[in-house]
């Protein structure tokens, strides 16, 4: 299937409408998903920082863009013909109008490959909804950057100073307090915690967009074992039950507020596994002997114990031969 393109090439009626200006003569063709366009690379030329104006612009002059051997430009892998249609309308009029029935994600991720601004300037859809979460999804990558350089890797740092390697973050409001008897702390390891007051943070982590972004950022900084939800943390003592002989137990009010947990162990497999060989066993290599049953010369040497993963890896030592 060929397509043209505005500025006096032949275009495929109801396909991509064009409006024809004065541009140059010179003409590519491009493919895309099977498709073919026949475009004038000046529509490119005028967007210089985006990969298609690179590609046509001083690129091309020297011999960086290259077509194929039917003169062909094989471009877009993995971008569908009816999201390039619509890029090709950005270069045309400056905006991208997306039609319903095309996936919005799907346009999102073709203007990341190709370096094309994507935001409520340059996007008309008519699913609202769905461009509002692709911005909700810019706005919480960048933000997310902010809180872990401002709040979260501080508390990681602290955490690793102190020969950690894994942190399990809680996040407060600003208005939250916690107050512990210390003779009868929550039974649950609270204490081995690291606390961030902010509801900023707080109001963040509310939302599982957000959470997923988050954790999507930190996997692309190399961290591992990731989790992020909501939690019941407790705050202060609601009151204390006297037991039986005197001794006493508290009971805590807990808030439902959001926590991260994360590791940076680079063995944590090794950190696992138990060493057999360095386990004395306890084994008994005589039934007989261990019943009471056989008889034992007098200053005859013990039969030595033999760990079980040494007599499968190993030789049988003398007087366990078969």
């Amino acid at each position: 299937m060929t397509v043209g393109a505005e500025g006096g090439a032949d275009v495929t009626k109801g396909v991509w409408p064009a409006q024809p200006r004065p541009l140059s003569h010179d003409r590519v063709t491009l493919v895309v998903d099977g498709t073919h366009f026949v475009v004038d690379p000046a529509v490119f030329t005028a967007y210089p920082d985006t990969v298609l104006g690179r590609m046509f612009g001083r690129a091309r002059q020297h011999s960086f863009t290259r077509p194929n051997t039917k003169g062909e430009y094989e471009i877009a892998e993995g971008i569908g013909a009816s999201i390039f249609r619509i890029i090709l309308d950005f270069y045309r009029v400056g905006i991208l109008h997306c039609p319903e029935g095309v996936s919005l994600a799907e346009l999102r991720e073709a203007c990341d490959y190709l370096c094309i601004n994507f935001d409520y300037n340059t996007v008309r859809c008519r699913d609202l909804s769905a461009l509002l979460h692709e911005l909700s999804n810019d706005g919480a990558r960048r933000q997310f950057e902010v809180f872990l350089e401002e709040l979260l890797l501080p508390a990681m740092v602290s955490s690793a100073q102190e020969g950690e390697r894994e942190c399990h973050i809680v996040v407060l409001t600003d208005d939250d307090t916690v107050d512990w008897d210390h003779d009868n702390p929550p039974p649950m390891g609270e204490e081995h915690s690291q606390i961030i007051y902010s509801t900023k943070l707080y109001r963040f982590f509310k939302f599982i967009e957000n959470r997923d972004v988050a954790k999507a950022h930190l996997k692309e900084r190399g961290l591992k074992n990731i989790r992020i939800g909501i939690e019941g943390y407790p705050t202060c003592k609601e009151k204390v039950k006297r037991r039986p002989g005197g001794k006493s137990e508290v009971i805590y009010s807990y808030l439902q507020r959001p926590f991260i947990q994360l590791s940076w162990e680079k063995e944590e497999g090794k950190s696992r596994h138990v060493d057999f060989q360095c386990v004395r066993s306890r084994s008994v290599p005589n039934l007989i002997t261990a019943m009471g049953e056989g008889p034992t010369r007098a200053g005859a040497t013990p039969t030595p114990q033999v760990d079980e993963l040494d007599r499968l890896n190993g030789p049988a030592p003398p007087g366990l031969d078969q």
